[in-house]
C-alpha cells in the first residue's frame, strides 16, 4: 500500500490559487505525488481517464523535451506537470510565457530535484507566480499514517498517545533513512544497493547536467567524507587538507550539493547575552541512511524532522523560519533552535537513550526565553516535565513522541 504524503492536499488546494513549484531531493516521492495530483485533477473532470498520464513532461525524456520546446501541450489536460524543468536553459522565461497564457484554463505544477530559485539562468522574474513547496524525505507521521496539526504550538504539547508502533517506524527510519525505496525495500542488501547507485546518479547525471565541474571524481570523493563529519563543526580547510583542494573550491561543492538537496546546514544560534559560536556551521545529510556512525545517524534524523518544520512553518504558515544549533565559548552546546519569525521558539537537544537534563540545555535557558524545549531521546521512554528550567520548563520524552507531533 503507497504511502500517503501529508504534502498532497496543501498542493492540491494550491494549485487552485496558482502554479506550485515542489522541490527536494531526487526520489523522495515528488513525480508520484505529482502523477497522483494529475490522476486525481483528471478524474475531476473526466472519470474515465483518471489513470492516465496526458499531461505530464519530464525534461529527461527526449519525446517530452521536444513536445515542451515546441509547446505541444494537451489542450483538455486539467493540469500540466512540468518536472525537472529546470534543466532547460531558458525554464524561466519559457515557464512565465505558458503560464501568463494558459493559467486561467489549466493548473500547473513544476518539480525539480534542485533549489528552483538557484538555477534562474537568466529569465524574468516570475515572483506573485507561485507557491513554493519544499518535498522532504518521509517522516515518522506519514509513515504511521498520523494526521498532521497546523497548530504548532497545540501540537508541542504532545497529547497523542504513545504506541511501540512510533518506536518500531522510527528505528525503521533510522536504520534505512526515509527515501521511499530504500525505507519500503524488502532486504537491507536492497537498500544498500539503491544508496549507492543514488550517490552515482547525483554526481554523474545531476552535477554534471547542472553544473561545470570537471573533477567530478574530486567530489565524489568529498561526499564519500562527509557522512564521517555530520553533527560536528564543519572544518572546510580539513576537508580541503584531505582532498588537496583550494578553499574556494571545496566550499563552492558544498553548495552544490547544498542546491541539490543532498546535504543541508545548520548555522549558530548567537545572543547578545551570550557568548556564542557565530562563524561555523553543521552539516547533515538529506539522505539519513547514508550516515554510517549510529548515534550521528539518529541526531541526523531528528534534524531532518526539524528541518522539515521550518520548511512547513515557510511554505505553509508563510513566516520565516531557521534550523540552528547554538555553541558558546566556554563549550555549552544545544543540537537545535529553530527560529520563528526570527525569534527563538523552539529547542531540541539529542540524546541516544535517557539521561539528566544537558548542561548545556539548562544553560541556554536560563539565559534565552525559548517557548518550547525538548530533550529527546532516541531509544529511550522517559516522560516527564522540568517546570523549573528556565522561563517555560522543558520535557524530556522519546524522540518517537516528540516527532510523532511534528507536522
Amino acid at each position: 500500500m503507497p504511502l500517503e504524503r501529508t504534502l498532497q492536499s496543501t498542493v492540491a488546494e494550491d494549485l487552485d490559487r496558482k502554479m506550485v513549484w515542489l522541490a527536494g531531493p531526487r526520489q523522495c516521492g515528488k513525480t508520484t505525488l505529482a502523477k497522483a495530483l494529475l490522476h486525481q485533477a483528471w478524474r475531476s473532470v473526466d472519470p474515465g481517464r483518471s489513470r492516465t498520464d496526458e499531461g505530464y513532461f519530464n525534461w529527461d525524456v527526449a519525446a517530452h523535451r521536444q513536445a515542451l520546446q515546441r509547446d505541444r501541450l494537451p489542450a483538455d489536460a486539467p493540469l500540466w506537470v512540468f518536472d525537472e524543468l529546470h534543466k532547460y536553459r531558458r525554464w524561466r522565461n519559457w515557464l512565465k510565457g505558458v503560464y501568463d497564457l494558459h493559467h486561467e484554463r489549466h493548473s500547473m505544477l513544476v518539480t525539480g530535484s534542485a533549489r528552483l530559485s538557484t538555477y534562474r539562468r537568466g529569465g524574468d522574474s516570475l515572483q506573485g507566480r507561485y507557491f513554493l513547496h519544499r518535498m522532504h524525505p518521509v517522516s515518522l507521521a506519514e509513515l504511521n499514517g498520523l494526521p498532521p496539526n497546523d497548530a504548532l504550538d497545540e501540537a508541542l504539547r504532545l497529547e497523542r498517545r504513545a504506541v511501540s508502533a512510533w518506536q518500531e517506524a522510527l528505528e525503521q527510519l533510522w536504520r534505512r533513512g526515509g527515501f521511499p525505496e530504500p525505507l519500503l525495500a524488502s532486504s537491507g542488501r536492497t537498500a544498500a544497493r539503491w544508496r549507492l547507485s543514488y550517490g552515482d546518479r547525483l554526481i554523474r547525471e545531476d552535477i554534471r547536467d547542472l553544473e561545470r565541474i570537471r573533477d567530478l571524481d574530486q567530489l565524489e570523493l568529498l561526499f564519500d567524507r562527509l557522512p564521517q563529519v555530520v553533527g560536528s563543526l564543519l572544518s572546510v580547510n580539513a576537508l580541503r587538507e584531505d582532498l588537496e583542494v583550494a578553499f574556494e573550491t571545496l566550499d563552492a561543492w558544498l553548495r552544490v550539493l547544498d542546491n541539490l538537496y543532498a546535504i543541508f546546514f545548520a548555522l549558530p544560534y548567537g545572543a547578545p547575552r551570550i557568548r556564542a559560536v557565530k562563524k561555523s556551521r553543521k552539516l547533515y545529510f538529506w539522505d539519513v541512511g547514508r550516515v554510517e556512525d549510529a548515534a550521528s545517524r539518529g541526531e541526523n534524523l531528528v534534524m531532518l524532522h526539524l528541518l522539515k518544520l521550518t520548511h512547513f512553518i515557510e511554505d505553509q504558515l508563510g513566516e520565516p523560519a531557521e534550523l540552528r544549533f547554538f555553541r558558546d565559548a566556554a563549550g555549552h552546546e544545544v543540537d537545535a533552535v529553530v527560529l520563528r519569525k526570527r525569534t527563538p521558539w523552539l529547542a531540541v537537544e539529542i540524546k541516544t537513550q535517557d539521561r539528566p537534563l544537558d548542561r548545556g540545555l539548562r544553560y541556554l535557558l536560563d539565559r534565552v526565553p525559548i517557548r518550547w524545549a525538548f530533550q529527546v531521546s532516541l531509544r529511550g521512554d522517559e516522560d516527564r516535565m522540568l517546570p523549573d528550567v528556565g522561563k517555560h520548563g522543558v520535557r524530556l520524552c522519546s524522540a518517537a513522541k516528540f516527532l510523532a507531533h511534528l507536522p
